[in-house]
């Protein structure tokens, strides 16, 4: 027998013609509604039968005890998750937030079980890294009443808190070092490209070689998955075509660390025969040999920030939306070969 589907806040605003916040103020009386509005809205809410989500009464009946946070996570293999759930973990704690980690490995079926097995197990509220294939099942999240925060990236056509950081910046850095350093036939190795991130960063590169009046070839843009073994295999690619690049551009750690495992396979020496550069700064860059240059962005700030901003939503569902967006940093190490072309004046971290 199917399931009838319980109405959401967005129904009701849509047919009442307002916002969701103004739905939401109605159901709460928290501000006032103009009369003739919040008769509308009333009138709505009992022609739909929308019943108020037991998810925000809770949050409303619970003040001051502890609430449970879904955390949504594609890979935990990755450092720089890791360096966001710290910073989760100890704000959260912080907060009177108990944190519950769902790794859905990059698959749907997976992103869907940890969702619905949440809801079940009465989770306030959630935090996700959102992934190809999330956006219904999130913006059912927001519509059901869970106060949601994405991470890393947000969601095309979802209107939702995120915090990430500026991908696009980042990217444009690291190449932009790489042009100047004398290189004109950067390789990038990009991660999936459904995910806004990596796009984000293509955009970054093709930007740095307009900026300088270069030639884009499309044939050394390569990506297939984020994960350490699409590094080694689309390194070997690159390093195996019969005008190979002279630097590589990586769009994460992962691939970092596949695209260094070829490199050295190959016997190839760093930075006089390729030079490299990576999105992420890991603490194990600097233990590299030679010292890996990378985009540092902060996983940790990113954890603190997601807290406070559900600490917000938490407590004034009708807020609006924000989008924070954090610099990256690029640490100059030896990898890039900046100063086997002469080099130039820059912030080198030793």
């Amino acid at each position: 027998m199917a399931v009838q589907k319980s109405v959401s806040l967005k129904e009701v605003a849509d047919k009442a013609g307002v916002s969701i916040a103004t739905v939401s103020r109605v159901i709460n009386s928290k501000t006032v509604v103009k009369g003739e509005t919040e008769l509308r809205v009333q009138k709505v809410i009992r022609q739909l039968g929308y019943r108020p989500n037991r998810v925000a009464q809770r949050l409303r009946t619970t003040k001051g005890a502890s609430k449970l946070i879904g955390l949504l996570i594609p890979d935990i293999r990755n450092p720089f998750y890791v360096d966001i759930i710290r910073g989760i973990e100890q704000y959260a704690y912080a907060r009177n937030f108990a944190v519950i980690i769902g790794n859905f490995s990059q698959d749907e079926e997976r992103q869907k079980f940890y969702i619905e097995t949440l809801k079940s197990e009465s989770v306030d509220a959630f935090i996700v890294a959102p992934f190809p294939g999330m956006n219904e099942y999130v913006k059912e999240l927001s519509e059901e009443g869970y106060a949601v925060v994405c991470i890393d990236r947000g969601l095309p056509g979802v209107d939702l808190d995120v915090v990430k950081v500026d991908n696009f910046q980042g990217a444009f850095d690291a190449v932009e070092h790489l042009i100047r350093a004398g290189h004109t036939r950067i390789g990038h190795i990009t991660g999936n490209r459904q995910i806004p991130t990596t796009m984000e960063r293509v955009a970054g590169y093709e930007a740095a070689y307009a900026r300088y009046g270069l030639a884009i070839d499309r044939d050394i843009i390569v990506g297939r998955d984020s994960d350490y073994q699409s590094g080694v295999d689309l390194a070997a690619h690159l390093l195996g075509l019969p005008g190979p690049p002279t630097a590589l551009f990586t769009s994460n750690n992962l691939l970092t660390l596949g695209a260094l495992e070829t490199i050295h396979s190959r016997g190839l020496k760093i930075p006089e025969q390729v030079a490299i550069v990576g999105f992420d700064d890991m603490d194990w860059a600097m233990s590299l040999n030679p010292p890996l240059t990378a985009v540092r962005q902060s996983g940790f700030e990113i954890g603190r920030i997601a807290i406070e901003l559900l600490h917000q939503r938490i407590a004034d569902p009708a807020r609006p939306f924000v989008s924070i967006v954090l610099k990256t940093e690029l640490i100059v190490r030896n990898s890039c070969g900046y100063m086997l072309r002469g080099g130039y004046e820059v912030h080198k971290d030793s």
